[in-house]
């Protein structure tokens, strides 16, 4: 599907209405991290540049509907300030006169942000006429609307899919941009053999793109709790380690369709790094012969070397989630060992897309550069839904009249 793009569009003198993927960490009043704001840069700056008035909107965190200051963005304003080089003035909320007051004296070159979305109650309500009303009501402050928030692009929030409703011009900014080309590469004539590497804890959101490669790839590499629930299905015992036994059936119709030639083949871990809790004393066990009072932190030495195997002969490879609690060093092993033979893979010519928060903390955590890969998503779920063939409600809003 093409979305507009903002290189498209005629910006001067107008002014501009950008949903930013902010949410960055804050303590005290102070950001800690301001990779989620750096990667943004380029739609802010090329906004401005383009002789606009840019307003910014996000949400911080998960307050509940109503002002919260642990979350306010207001924190943001001298790291903006400092980015762009320009001063960012500040509306105490949202949707307010005042906010519209500031708006409409807005001049080009000029910056406003929003409190955080999330300290109204439309922006995340269930009512349609609800999220509708606050979003005609953001968008009454400009002229164009610019969404670079893909890690909410999955989300049907009245910032994401009610206020370019009411916007004649709206485009994609350059890191959602990025994003959709990236993982593109997946949905859109792979090269085969084409591997899924998924881990997590719950089934549920990893279900759909698990069956997604069923029919369209070639390998699927299972780890964490995604892969007890489906060891458990095939009549495993994995001792007291994490399952998802709402989930265990639909672990088994996927498993019994991965016995079909026509479908990709699922990989499970035949051994596992255990022990009685997270600081217990560590070893190594096969899937089936686990202690019964050991959990499964990780994968074994077999199943990393099983796995590495698959990823050097793959050409394409899409990576969402850790093998085990990599948070403890005992327990990266498995991680460490898939990003390795990733990274190897992709030197000697496979393309590789990764994403997801945990697999990018386990990047940062252990000095792993992302340079390695093809393509880093900064989605989690929103990268999920993309890969799996879903249509997201955000970007699909950008292309409804």
């Amino acid at each position: 599907m093409d979305y507009p793009t903002l290189d498209q569009a005629n910006l001067k003198g107008k002014t501009v209405l950008m949903r930013a993927g902010f949410d960055v960490p804050i303590e005290d009043g102070t950001v800690h991290d301001t990779t989620r704001i750096d990667a943004l840069v380029p739609t802010m700056k090329y906004i401005l540049d383009s002789g606009a008035a840019l307003i910014l909107m996000a949400h911080q965190g998960r307050p509940s509907g109503e002002p919260n200051p642990e979350f306010s963005q207001k924190s943001l304003v001298p790291v903006l300030e400092k980015i762009l080089g320009v001063t960012v003035q500040f509306a105490d909320k949202c949707d307010s006169d005042e906010a519209q007051k500031l708006s409409d004296a807005l001049q080009p070159g000029e910056v406003l942000l929003l409190e955080n979305l999330r300290f109204e109650k439309g922006e995340k309500s269930k009512d349609q006429s609800e999220r509708d009303a606050l979003g005609e009501r953001l968008a009454s402050f400009a002229d164009v609307y610019v969404n670079d928030a893909f890690t909410n692009c999955h989300r049907d929030h009245a910032s994401m899919t009610s206020v370019p409703k009411f916007m004649g011009e709206k485009y994609m900014g350059f890191n959602v941009q990025q994003e959709v080309e990236g993982l593109s590469k997946v949905t859109h004539d792979p090269a085969h053999p084409l591997t899924l590497i998924i881990s997590g804890l719950k089934m549920e959101t990893k279900v759909p793109v698990i069956q997604q490669f069923l029919a369209s790839g070639d390998d699927i590499l299972v780890g964490g709790g995604v892969a007890n629930t489906m060891l458990v299905a095939s009549g495993l015992d994995v001792a007291k380690s994490k399952v998802d036994h709402e989930f265990t059936a639909k672990g088994a119709e996927i498993l019994q369709a991965g016995e079909s030639e026509e479908n990709a083949t699922i990989h499970l871990p035949t051994d596992g790094t255990c022990a009685v809790d997270p600081s217990g004393t560590v070893s190594q066990h096969a899937v089936g012969s686990i202690p019964v009072d050991h959990i499964m932190f990780d994968i074994g030495p077999q199943t990393m070397q099983h796995y590495a195997e698959v990823i050097a002969a793959s050409k394409t490879i899409v990576w969402n989630g850790p093998m085990g609690m990599y948070e403890e060093e005992n327990f990266a092993g498995g991680t460490k060992a898939l990003a390795e033979a990733v990274r190897t893979a992709t030197e000697n010519g496979a393309i590789s897309i990764i994403g997801g928060g945990d697999t990018l903390d386990f990047h940062e955590k252990y000095g792993y550069s992302l340079d390695a890969y093809t393509f880093v998503s900064t989605a989690g779920g929103a990268m999920l839904d993309f890969i799996s063939g879903k249509q997201l409600p955000a970007l699909e809003a950008l292309i409804s009249h």
